[in-house]
This record gives C-alpha cells, sequence and structure tokens, in this order.
C-alpha cells in the first residue's frame, strides 16, 4: 500500500509455510484479504510476494497468472516486490545454510531469478518500479580459501550480467523498470556494507560491466550506469543491526559511492546485553529458548574491548557468552518488530525507528517491506494470532513514519518530509 507518493509498504509472504503455487495462493486468500481490509480498506494493497522454483515454474502453468493478474484486480491487490532470496522449502524442516542453495554460481539460480522477474514484468502495475531480493551470492564457510571466494565473485558476476541484460531489454520493451536486490546476510560471501560496496566495484563496474557493454552493444559507461540501475541492495535490517552496522553509516556510504537501494526489509534481530541485575547463565537461559533447528541463527558477540566475534549458529554464540569481556550478543532471529522487550532480552527495534526517520527525511528507496518469517518457531509463549500479528507490524511500521513526519513538521527542518502517509 501507498506510504507515500511513490513509497510502497508491505509483508513478505515468506511467512507461509508451502511451496506450490496452489499452496501460496491460499494463504494469500486466507491472509492477505483480511488484512487489506484492516489495514487499507479504502486503497490497493500491496503484496510481498514470495515464489519458490517450484511456485513460480506452476504459476506459468494452465493460464495460472493471467487468472492471478485478474484476482489482484478484482481484490485491489498487486505484486511490486518478490523475494527471490529461498529457492526451495523454507518451513517445516531444518533449512539452516541449505536456504543459499542453489548459489549464484549455478545456472540454477540464474534460471530461477530470470523465470520471477518474467512474472513480477507481468504482474507489476504501470508507473511503480519492481524489486527482486536475492542471495548474497552463496555461504561463506562452503568456501574456505580466498582465491576459492574470488571464483564465487567473478562466476556470480557472469550470472548477474545476463540478469541485467534482461532487465535493460524488458525496460526498451516493456517499459517497466526493475531491479536485483542483493540481501547481505551474515556469513554469505557479502554479509555487510563494506563487502557489497567492493563486490559492487571491484566486480560489477568493472568485468561486468565489460561483458554487459558486449551484450547489449552499449558504451562501458552505459553498461556501468545500467549496472547501477538494475542491481541494488536489499537493506535488511535484522541482518545490518546483528553485524552492529548502523543505519547512517550504512546510508552515507551508499551515497558516497553512488549505489541504490532497492528495497528496505523491515526485521528485527534478537540481543542480549550484560547487566548489573542479571547474571549471564540467566541470559544464556533465556537465549536457549530460541536456539531452533530450522533456520541460521548467525550470532555476533561485542566484546567490552568493541572486538565482534562471529558464530555461525545462536548455540555457539550463548557458550561463547562466558568470556570475561562479553558485552553483548545479537543474533539473526527475526523478531515480532513490535515487541522492544523479551524478558531479559531485547530487540533491535531500535534500528528499525532509527533507518525508517532517515528515509522520511529522504525517500532512499520506494519498496518497504516486513520481514518476520519466524512465527512458527518463536517460543510457545509469543505465538499469537498470526493475522493479527501481521495487522501489528503494520500498523507499527505506519504510525512509527506518522509520528516520525509529524515530528520533522514541527520542528520544521530544511529537509522536511512532506509525504503524507495513508493512515487506515
Amino acid at each position: 500500500m501507498l506510504i507515500s507518493q511513490n513509497g510502497h509498504l508491505s509483508y513478505c509472504t515468506n511467512i507461509h509455510a508451502g511451496e506450490s503455487w496452489e499452496a501460496v495462493f491460499k494463504s494469500i486468500v486466507s491472509y492477505c484479504v483480511p488484512i487489506k481490509k484492516k489495514v487499507s480498506p479504502y486503497e490497493s494493497f500491496g503484496i510481498g510476494l514470495r515464489l519458490s522454483y517450484q511456485a513460480a515454474t506452476e504459476l506459468l502453468l494452465d493460464g495460472n497468472l493471467l487468472m492471478f493478474k485478474v484476482w489482484l484486480l478484482q481484490n485491489e491487490m498487486y505484486v511490486f516486490t518478490i523475494n527471490g532470496f529461498p529457492y526451495g522449502n523454507f518451513h517445516n524442516e531444518g533449512v539452516k545454510d541449505k536456504v543459499h542453495l542453489p548459489d549464484w554460481t549455478s545456472i540454477e539460480r540464474l534460471n530461477y531469478t530470470q523465470l520471477l522477474f518474467t512474472i513480477l514484468c507481468e504482474l507489476l502495475p504501470s508507473g511503480i518500479e519492481g524489486g527482486i531480493s536475492t542471495s548474497p551470492l552463496s555461504y561463506k564457510h562452503w568456501h574456505t580459501t580466498a582465491d576459492e571466494v574470488i571464483q564465487v565473485k567473478q562466476a556470480a558476476t557472469k550470472q548477474l550480467v545476463e540478469v541485467v541484460t534482461q532487465l535493460v531489454k524488458t525496460y526498451e520493451s516493456r517499459g517497466k523498470k526493475m531491479h536485483l536486490n542483493i540481501e547481505p546476510e551474515p556469513d554469505g560471501v557479502i554479509e555487510n556494507s563494506d563487502e557489497y560496496i567492493a563486490f559492487f566495484e571491484e566486480y560489477l563496474l568493472q568485468e561486468g560491466a565489460s561483458l554487459l557493454a558486449s551484450n547489449l552493444a552499449c558504451s562501458y559507461l552505459q553498461a556501468q550506469e545500467y549496472m547501477r540501475t538494475h542491481i541494488q541492495l536489499c537493506y535488511d535490517v535484522c541482518h545490518f543491526a546483528v553485524g552492529f552496522e548502523k543505519s547512517e553509516d550504512v546510508l552515507q556510504k551508499m551515497d558516497d559511492h553512488g549505489l541504490k537501494i532497492g528495497k528496505l526489509q523491515i526485521s528485527a534481530a534478537l540481543k542480549c546485553m550484560v547487566s548489573d541485575t542479571s547474571s549471564i547463565a540467566e541470559l544464556q537461559q533465556c537465549l536457549r529458548v530460541f536456539d531452533e533447528p530450522t533456520y541460521l541463527h548467525q550470532a555476533v558477540i561485542k566484546t567490552i574491548g568493541g572486538e565482534l566475534l562471529k558464530f555461525n549458529d545462536l548455540e555457539k554464540g550463548i557458550d561463547a557468552m562466558n568470556r570475561v569481556d562479553f558485552m553483548e550478543l545479537r543474533t539473526h532471529f527475526h523478531v515480532p518488530i513490535f515487541i522492544e522487550d523479551y524478558q531479559l532480552l531485547q530487540s533491535t527495534q531500535n534500528d528499525i525507528i532509527s533507518i525508517l526517520k532517515s528515509w522520511c527525511k529522504n525517500e532512499f528507496t520506494q519498496h518497504l517491506e516486513i520481514e518476520t518469517y519466524t512465527w512458527q518457531v518463536l517460543p510457545s509463549h509469543l505465538q499469537t494470532d498470526l493475522t493479527e500479528s501481521i495487522e501489528r507490524e503494520l500498523e507499527w511500521v505506519i504510525n512509527t513514519i506518522a509520528n516520525e513526519i509529524n515530528t520533522l513538521k514541527s520542528i520544521k527542518t530544511p529537509k522536511q518530509c512532506n509525504k503524507q502517509p495513508l493512515l487506515m
């Protein structure tokens, strides 16, 4: 749904189990319809669609895509973004590092992504940019040497050139502007802003631009501009918070290097800090409730001296809290964004508030998508009605943006955000 003149807000449907198109559509009907009635009763409601490879292939069979387009129109809904990170099953079994399979060295990942763009082009309303988020190339722990990581980046660059070639031709022939949004994640080959910028400048704007110029018979400079337009950053707030990156620093670096943000994924990480009122053992006990076997919950510990210690899953991070210089742990466990405190634990909700304040001052992306996909694996005392929970998350974002806009107006800053949100 529109929350400004060009800004669209939704939630990602990857939170619903189901790998077939039938299952995906059933969840859309079951959840998106009542959610729209609550948060956007008089305006169109945007869907942050997640399609597995199976669902994407099935959507293109037997007239399914046309029927879905008609259904969207009839129900005043639209699709502006797709989550193309998880290729296969994402629920009800141990996913862990398999979420990165197939990675960007494989033809399967390329074919899947191009398939998603074919679908998005058909679903995307005129005048709206479309975006697909994707994996951070591969999983870092699969590649043990620097040479292997270089080979991954070289192979991924060639594949990404093929995607940009498709997107340039689609824009020229259909007028649909779309971008692929690379999503840094802890332990990804690209896991933070510095690694994203380095990959973009050392690979995409060099060998990638040369290959693209050959594909499109255009100049090298034009190819670089195509790269900047059609490859963008997916800023997942949880991921950057786990890495202790401040949003204002990331936004400034992206601006300094002339790189764009295609999607803001609004998500909160779980954290705990040393305190005078709780023992380390008590904190560890609270964290162990979140140590579940389905997803990777990478953990980062910040020591008293400011060192960042990285662990590929929460259990190892919990054990490392026994260090005498422990100060804070953050873990890649998406928790409800409207809750700040979890007994002795907290969330990184303030990181969301911070970046939404920046967005109100300068709308650096048109796509805002809430992505709390862990509802089924949350501790039982945190599990509530899913529809109501999604509505609460959407309303929390709407109200947070509205409050910031009102604050900016009241202090009359030079960079006022004069866009009015749709308060439903």
